[in-house]
């Protein structure tokens, strides 16, 4: 389905598959955890919720509970991403 003229020239009600989010100093973790479930809910594939502060990334699945790594030095984004690895070291 494709995207009427007036979705086209404003917000287009749509999903990606994949979502990264970093918490600045601003955001509240709470609040990430709670717009990561809504891009799930809403189609989302997987979502990365990066929290620097606390080096901890928490991945979002469909279906699944969020899994929290501890200080990683990567993070796979299989098999969404096929091959595609982040490297936490600069992010941190």
């Amino acid at each position: 389905m494709g995207l009427s003229e007036e979705q086209k020239a404003s917000f287009a009600p749509i999903c990606p598959d994949f979502v990264v989010e970093l918490r600045s100093q601003s955001d509240t973790l709470s609040g990430l955890q709670k717009k990561m479930e809504e891009y799930i809910d809403n189609g989302a594939l997987l979502g990365l919720l990066i929290d620097r502060k606390n080096r901890k990334v928490h991945i979002y699945r469909p279906k699944q509970q969020p899994e929290i790594l501890d200080n990683p030095e990567t993070v796979s984004c299989e098999p969404i991403l096929p091959g595609f690895v982040l490297r936490m070291a600069k992010i941190w």
